[in-house]
């Protein structure tokens, strides 16, 4: 599935729009206390509290990471990516050519899946496309993916 992420300074952490991961299914963690949630001009947000996180795989191009994010009313936005996302991964952005390079990413994000520089054009300076992956999905593939190397003699796997 692919999403538009909005890359947010201001946000205090990594958000994902409730009615938009219920509507495609995605199985939300229930938080042992709500959290509260503030609008960018101090206003509480009109969806309540944040009492669900989702944890899923992120791919951008080639840089894959997990994310754990707060669920909470988005509105049109889709996904947030904060300060400690920002400040984690500290995205080369070209604010004049619309261009984002994931060079400087830590170790663990997964980005060094491959030697290559990432690079992708930002769409109105704002956002990147995103595609998420549900946990579930991916367990389930990795376990059949098992299933089947047990059943295929060793010598035939590559």
């Amino acid at each position: 599935m692919t999403v538009k992420a909005l890359l947010d300074s201001g946000a205090t952490g990594i958000f994902v729009d409730k009615k938009f991961m219920e509507e495609h299914g995605f199985k939300l963690e229930k938080l042992d206390r709500p959290v509260e949630v503030k609008n960018v001009d101090g206003t509480s947000n009109s969806g309540g509290n944040i009492t669900h996180e989702l944890e899923c795989n992120v791919f951008y191009r080639g840089h894959h990471e997990r994310l754990r994010m707060d669920v909470c009313n988005l509105g049109r936005t889709k996904m947030i990516l904060g300060m400690p996302w920002l400040a984690a991964h500290n995205p080369e952005i070209n604010w004049e050519t619309k261009k984002v390079k994931m060079s400087r990413c830590p170790p663990w994000c997964g980005k060094q899946m491959t030697v290559k520089q990432r690079e992708a054009k930002v769409e109105d300076g704002k956002d990147l496309r995103w595609t998420i992956e549900d946990r579930e999905r991916e367990e389930e593939a990795i376990e059949d993916r098992r299933k089947v190397e047990d059943m295929v003699p060793k010598r035939f796997h590559k």
